[in-house]
């Protein structure tokens, strides 16, 4: 999968991205990331990519020209589909769902927008989506491009060592991930549940099920109403709900 990032700091995209997993699946050949300097396809001189904008206020707005010829370079020498991502508080919120959809994509052009915005004929141009990943302002697009590129990039076949991960985690199925421990047993007078160190891994699995749920009723009841629940775990709820 190869992920293109249009964006006036590349410095900053790669070295947050060339670490930890994502930077192992790079060196393994199972991801690809560019990300592509819209200042070089700047015609002025000065290097500049904004200007002012028509009907005044505040701030400067990116250009259209730079923009357009850096999604360009990418579009004319890559292979198969390709969609292009602005990331804008304006745009859908990014969710898990949408990081398993897009990790299907051959190639995932992400525009980092600065400033007051980017000019509005370029975004009908070349724009396929507007994601967002949650209802505030940042300086740029850069750090949300790094967060989607993240979750997606987990997707992607091989990318994760253990293959259950991803199945395990929080928003699987819309609820959050069971509590997790490890070494010492016991720590500050907190010890770890005894049915962890039972053995007996239907009785694991069980329990962890039970505190997932438990744990999406507490910190996140909205995500409840999607989740695929069986009978038992309506039942299961239920219960708890009496007992409260």
């Amino acid at each position: 999968m190869k992920f293109f990032v249009l964006t006036l700091f590349p410095e900053m995209v790669m070295q947050g991205l060339n670490t930890s997993i994502i930077g192992r699946a790079i060196q393994k050949g199972l991801l690809s990331i560019e990300a592509v300097n819209i200042r070089d396809y700047t015609l002025d001189k000065h290097k500049k990519v904004d200007d002012y904008p028509y009907g005044g206020g505040a701030g400067m707005v990116m250009q259209a020209q730079p923009i357009y010829d850096a999604w360009k370079s990418v579009v004319d020498r890559v292979e198969g589909s390709v969609r292009t991502i602005y990331l804008t508080p304006q745009g859908k919120t990014f969710v898990q769902n949408d990081a398993k959809e897009l990790a299907k994509e051959e190639n995932l052009i992400l525009l980092c927008g600065h400033y007051e915005g980017v000019d509005e004929r370029v975004l009908e141009e070349v724009v396929t989506d507007y994601m967002s990943i949650g209802d505030f302002v940042l300086t740029g697009g850069e750090l949300p491009a790094m967060v989607m590129v993240d979750a997606i990039s987990r997707m992607v076949p091989g990318v994760l060592s253990n293959g259950d991960s991803k199945e395990t985690e929080s928003f699987e199925n819309n609820l959050l991930e069971y509590p997790q421990y490890s070494r010492p047993e016991e720590w500050n007078g907190k010890k770890v549940p005894a049915i962890l160190l039972s053995g007996d891994h239907a009785k694991v699995d069980a329990w962890r099920h039970e505190q997932s749920l438990l744990r999406t009723k507490e910190r996140r009841p909205d995500l409840l109403a999607a989740a695929d629940l069986s009978k038992q775990d309506r039942e299961f709820l239920e219960k708890c709900k009496e007992i409260e």
